[in-house]
């Protein structure tokens, strides 16, 4: 880090040491205040990384309150801000106090130079190393979906998928369990297509009564029934030359089935009351957690109409399925949340990082959004622990195996499975795996196996 991005606020009322501090670090830009005012503006104006603080500010120089006022706003501004405090022995509680409020450390006046330079550049290399995960975690996603949060192999496939069918007009269908991101795939489909510049129009099957639907999809004319006082259009008719989302598609009346496959057959529509035929130029795309294939066989849902709609299907895995998404996505919504509410950093604590990937998550990433702001509000101090997640702790710790011990145990497990596919024959088995007997017999012994 250079001198031109290290930037260090000092907050201190004494002219004296304030020069002093500027000699100390000349390896920084320093920036001066020396009340609680001018350091709030100069903290709004130049961002700094590291600040030092005397308690003592006036109005009150022999006492703290005003010190740990100041300390409290200047986190609620940049909770990512590290501040260090100096005090004299005498207020070892209020440094105490102020560590508790969210500083990051604190140092003893008189002040040793060289001891305090060193608890600065700590403080510079923390914060730039935190800011450096936090754009790892923002960017770590290989997924060409923007705002869409992955590092799981199948779930980037799915993501490409996405890419490549997002320019044609096929009709796709996009299955899995509610809070799997299927909404935010539809939105992604439309958002690389070519009618991108056009509107994307959603409709929720579930959400709106069966006596409505058919009008809200198709509308209608005035005088269609009781209350249509005026001709209105369709959320299909809203949606010319851009794309139809159906979401939850699976909930659609029977009666409206047919009508629905006559649209996708015909690309035309019929407002309710009307005699006109409109043609449509839309793309659709739709979402169901239910299993249609199993709705064909009880009579629920029409097999034409699955035809036309799962032109393409894409199944969404559920979060328990995806490979170090739990946690990749509670980093996410921790940053996300704990900037909003004006909180100083958190981490998570290594109780909470395993309960986090060992629960089943069957709300899936609709329930860690709402489990992680609700452990950002509530946690007390700089962790968040498997209690405030309101989660059970993990019986086994989840922590990655290190590369050796995950070898180790698939060579085992490879060394079982060959010589009980050839009954325990020494010469068949190493012809097998590809290793002479010798080797063959090494391994064992490692392994304990006989």
């Amino acid at each position: 880090m250079n001198k031109d991005s290290k930037k260090l606020l000092v907050v201190e009322d004494d002219p004296g040491l304030q020069k002093q501090l500027r000699w100390s670090f000349d390896n920084c830009e320093v920036i001066v205040a020396s009340d609680r005012e001018s350091a709030l503006a100069q903290v709004r104006r130049h961002e700094p990384a590291v600040v030092t603080m005397d308690l003592g500010l006036p109005p009150d120089p022999d006492g703290a309150s005003e010190g740990l006022a100041t300390l409290q706003q200047i986190l609620a501004l940049t909770p990512d801000i590290k501040v260090i405090v100096l005090t004299g022995n005498q207020n070892r509680a209020n440094a105490l106090k102020a560590i508790d409020l969210g500083a990051y450390d604190f140092h003893q006046k008189p002040f040793d130079a060289s001891v305090l330079n060193l608890i600065v550049d700590r403080a510079f290399y923390l914060h730039q190393l935190q800011r450096e995960n936090r754009k790892l975690l923002q960017s770590c996603s290989a997924s060409p979906i923007s705002d869409f949060i992955t590092g799981d192999p199948n779930m980037i496939k799915i993501c490409q998928q996405i890419e490549r069918v997002a320019s044609s007009d096929v009709t796709v269908t996009l299955l899995g369990e509610s809070g799997t991101g299927k909404e935010v795939l539809a939105k992604a489909l439309h958002q690389l297509s070519n009618r991108k510049k056009k509107r994307l129009i959603a409709v929720n099957c579930a959400a709106i009564p069966e006596t409505l639907l058919e009008a809200e999809l198709f509308g209608y004319e005035k005088g269609a029934f009781t209350g249509a006082a005026k001709q209105t259009p369709g959320k299909i008719e809203l949606a010319q030359e851009g794309t139809f989302f159906l979401d939850e598609v699976g909930d659609l009346p029977l009666s409206l089935q047919a009508k629905l496959l006559r649209f996708l057959q015909e690309r035309v529509i019929e407002r309710v009351g009307g005699r006109e035929e409109i043609p449509m130029d839309v793309r659709i795309v739709c979402a169901t957690h239910r299993d249609l294939r199993a709705m064909i066989g009880s009579g629920t849902f029409r097999e034409d109409l699955y035809y036309r709609l799962c032109e393409i299907s894409i199944p969404i895995p559920a979060l328990r399925d995806r490979v170090g998404d739990a946690i990749l996505l509670a980093h996410h919504f921790k940053n996300q949340f704990y900037a909003k509410e004006k909180r100083q950093s958190l981490n998570f604590s290594q109780d909470a990082l395993d309960a986090i990937d060992s629960h089943h998550w069957p709300g899936n990433v609709r329930e860690i959004e709402n489990c992680i702001k609700r452990a950002v509000i509530m946690a007390e101090g700089p962790q968040i622990t498997a209690e405030d997640l309101g989660l059970q702790p993990a019986n086994v710790s989840s922590q990655p195996a290190t590369l050796r011990e995950a070898r180790d145990k698939v060579e085992c497990e490879t060394l079982v499975k060959a010589l009980a596919r050839v009954d325990g024959n020494i010469a068949r088995a190493a012809e097998l795996l590809g290793v002479t007997r010798p080797t063959l017999y090494d391994l064992m012994n490692r392994h304990g196996l006989k």
